[in-house]
This record gives C-alpha cells, sequence and structure tokens, in this order.
C-alpha cells in the first residue's frame, strides 16, 4: 500500500463527471465540525496553474525559478517544477504533506493505485462499476441501490452525512488517537 502513510487516507474514485470535487467540498465543512484536521491531494492528468499571469509569483516562476513560494500571515503556497516522463505515485505525494498536522488524508484522483478508497457511482450515466476489479474500495457511494458490489457498504451519495460519518468511522479503527482526540468522532459533531 502506501508506505509514506502515517495517518489514515481515504480516496474517492469515479469516472469524471461524477461528482468527486462536489462531493469532497460537501464532506470538508462536516469533518472540520467533528474537529478533525484534513488534507487533501487532488491529482491532474495534465499540467495547471494555480496562478495567473501579471501575478509576481507567476511572473518569477515562468522566469525560471525551479520552486517558488509565496507567504502571507494568512497562508503560505509552494510552486515546484517538474519535467517527468510519468505522472506523480500517491506514495510520493505524501512526501509533501506535513502528517503531523493532520489527522486525516483525502484524496481525489489517483484510482489506479491501491489505497483504501470510496467509489463514487451514478448508474445514469453508465458507467461500469470499478469495484467489481478494485479490492481497495472499501464502500460505493450511489445515487441509486446497486445490486453487485462484492458485499461493500453501500453509502447515499446524495447525503454527504452519512459519508462523513463513514470516513469517520473508518479513520478512528485506524488510528484509535482520534477516538480520544476528538471527543466529536465519538459521533458528537
Amino acid at each position: 500500500m502506501l508506505s509514506n502513510a502515517h495517518l489514515p487516507i481515504v480516496g474517492f474514485a469515479a469516472f469524471s463527471g461524477t461528482g468527486k470535487t462536489t462531493l469532497l467540498k460537501q464532506l470538508l465543512p462536516l469533518l472540520s465540525a467533528r474537529g478533525l484536521r484534513v488534507g487533501v491531494v487532488k491529482h491532474a492528468h495534465h499540467s495547471f496553474e494555480m496562478d495567473y499571469p501579471g501575478k509576481d509569483s507567476y511572473e518569477l516562476r515562468k522566469s525560471g525559478a525551479a520552486q517558488m513560494l509565496i507567504a502571507s500571515r494568512a497562508r503560505w503556497a509552494l510552486v515546484v517544477e517538474r519535467v517527468r516522463d510519468r505522472e506523480p505515485r500517491l506514495d510520493e505525494v505524501l512526501l509533501e504533506f506535513d502528517q503531523a498536522a493532520l489527522d486525516l488524508i483525502l484524496v481525489e484522483g489517483f484510482k489506479d493505485e491501491p489505497f483504501p478508497k470510496i467509489e463514487l457511482h451514478r448508474p445514469s450515466l453508465g458507467r461500469p462499476l470499478l469495484c467489481l476489479d478494485d479490492e481497495a474500495i472499501i464502500a460505493v457511494a450511489s445515487d441509486a441501490p446497486l445490486d453487485d458490489i462484492r458485499l461493500l457498504p453501500q453509502l447515499n451519495l446524495n447525503r454527504p452525512e452519512e459519508i462523513a460519518a463513514f470516513i469517520v468511522d473508518y479513520a478512528a479503527k485506524r488510528n484509535p488517537v482520534l477516538r480520544t482526540a476528538h471527543g466529536a468522532l465519538e459521533g458528537n459533531p
């Protein structure tokens, strides 16, 4: 699995257009309200920009900075330029996190890698279930009842509070310190 993971990790695997980012935006406030410090990894299959032309950090990076760190009293961001012939592995990306400052990491993407994931499935999209071929999937969240999902827990994709409760329970079972350190994990939001 992931040798660089020092705390519980739960990913979201789905085909494009299923609603992974939308669900994450709903889950983060629910998990934060329970006292969890959550990190998020999002995989992009293409080049991306965090800044835009005209901003100093963008212009300095485009001028040749191999690493560009911008900092304020509210946040900091580090952009590292890399030229690779392959996509990054999740285990490599985890080295960049300050895991000691987190309780849980949620992952969007990296669906082909073996780590615990919740599959998001919308039968109306006509895509196959990933869980039938991926032993790392720990639950399926769908917007309609499903039959053949390997006896996995079935969650309601339209009820993010149900998915958040599943994640909290999953994380607490893997890290008992969470249960005592965050009384909210005992079911007290």
